[in-house]
């Protein structure tokens, strides 16, 4: 178990399937929240990617630099920043629009419970 854990293979599988659950996170939260569009599965993988890539990548910077509004607000300013980088990631993907801040905090929202959802589900 120890070893196929730490193996390359899983690690592989493991970030493909966290992509997939990503885009499928984001489909829904399409369907549910007015103010994001996705136009089709290929711009939602396509999507999931920038996501996936702006979360490793800016975010804890932005969470570095808010720091202490983020303590202020016992981390619900957290939201804010995930909402910030959807906006991010809608920015550099063409078909995938957001359309405003609120939808796009909403939508991250939405997309972190659907994301704990389906994790869990594939987990039991």
């Amino acid at each position: 178990m120890y070893r196929e854990y730490y193996s390359v293979s899983y690690r592989r599988r493991s970030w493909v399937i966290r992509w997939l659950v990503t885009a499928v996170a984001l489909l829904v939260t399409a369907a549910i929240i007015p103010g994001v569009h996705v136009d089709n599965v290929v711009t939602a993988l396509l999507a999931a990617v920038v996501i996936g890539i702006v979360n490793a990548f800016v975010r804890p910077v932005f969470l570095f630099f808010t720091l202490p509004l983020n303590l202020l607000t016992l981390g619900l300013f957290t939201f804010v920043i995930n909402g910030l980088m959807l906006l991010l990631a809608a920015f550099f993907v063409r078909g995938f629009q957001v359309s405003g801040f609120f939808s796009a905090v909403f939508g991250a929202l939405i997309m972190s419970i659907v994301s704990s959802v389906i994790n869990r589900a594939a987990r039991a």
